[in-house]
């Protein structure tokens, strides 16, 4: 065992000397992960502790799982974590395919300039901030100068409360969401495309195939590893929603559908000073995102030969 040890550090030694540069631009990236990622991990022990902030983290008394217990036990956590799923499940089921179809959308205009000027036009709304964006959304829908319930006046029809109804909520929130980051989520597909060789749409013209099957023989399976890899991460992210963008957008009256696990620790723990309950919180979050992430590899290992690892 120690000569397994002694050979591991020789070798780390010849590749430090040997490579030294490479480690050396890695070092901002280590230094960064160290400070911001696994340093903070010291305040999980809060979730397992009656949290004082005066006492610290040390001196607080010790309760083992009984913040988890409260939680569990607390219904507008439920229904929080429930909200939570099933706003990330309607997001997966309508919004992830978006990017892919636009994708393939865009591979598939002749014209080099309608391409540019498309891939534009639906890559800019990622670069606005989610608070200007909140802030469209906002006056797009508002129940007395907002051009969506003026159409519907205009047509005989009643205007819609948008945003104080819960049953909208998550149809305006899913809606723009896919607006805001379905163009540039785009870029990752079309990467995968450019790197379909050539050659097997030539192939496929000379056999007479048309676009829609080349698109349906070529394009598709090819891409098709880098779909699964965006799905493995994506179904990983299924507890995680955006928390700003929910923050600007809900209210109490829409607190029954629009209220998530993010939002529950934001005003529960910053709030509400009860930081042993929503460090409980976030670690129960990331705990089932791991979880999740874990099946959907393995899964998807066993069914296809594609996996994150």
């Amino acid at each position: 065992m120690a000569t397994i040890i002694v050979g591991y550090f020789k070798r780390l030694g010849e590749d430090l000397r040997r490579d030294w540069q490479l480690y050396l631009l890695m070092l901002p990236m280590l230094l960064w992960f160290l400070l911001f990622l696994y340093k903070p991990m010291e305040g999980l022990q809060i979730a397992f502790k009656d949290f004082s902030p005066f006492r610290g983290i040390a001196g607080s008394p010790w309760v083992g799982l009984e913040n988890f217990r409260t939680l569990l036990d607390d219904q507008i956590f439920i229904r929080a974590f429930l909200n939570t799923i099933t706003i990330s499940g309607l997001g997966l089921i309508f919004a992830f395919p978006v990017p892919i179809v636009l994708a393939i959308m865009f591979n598939e205009l002749q014209s080099e300039l309608g391409r540019r000027f498309s891939q534009t036009i639906v890559y800019l709304p990622h670069f606005i901030s989610v608070v200007i964006v909140a802030g469209i959304v906002i006056n797009l829908l508002s129940p007395t100068t907002g051009v969506v319930n003026l159409i519907l006046s205009s047509l005989g029809l009643d205007r819609v409360y948008f945003l104080t109804q819960p049953e909208w909520f998550r149809t305006v929130f899913i809606g723009s969401n896919i607006w805001k980051e379905a163009g540039f989520e785009s870029i990752v597909y079309l990467a995968a495309i450019a790197g379909i060789s050539p050659t097997l749409y030539e192939s496929a013209r000379v056999d007479g195939a048309s676009r829609w099957q080349m698109m349906w023989r070529i394009t598709l399976p090819c891409i098709l590893p880098t779909i699964i890899i965006m799905l493995i991460i994506r179904i990983g992210n299924l507890v995680e929603v955006g928390f700003e963008y929910i923050i600007l957008l809900y209210q109490p009256a829409t607190y029954r559908t629009a209220d998530v696990v993010s939002t529950y620790v934001y005003r529960t723990g910053l709030q509400g000073t009860q930081y042993d309950l929503a460090t409980a919180a976030g670690l129960f979050n990331a705990v089932i995102a791991f979880a999740l992430v874990f099946a959907a590899n393995r899964i998807s290992r066993k069914v296809s030969t594609t996996s994150l690892w």
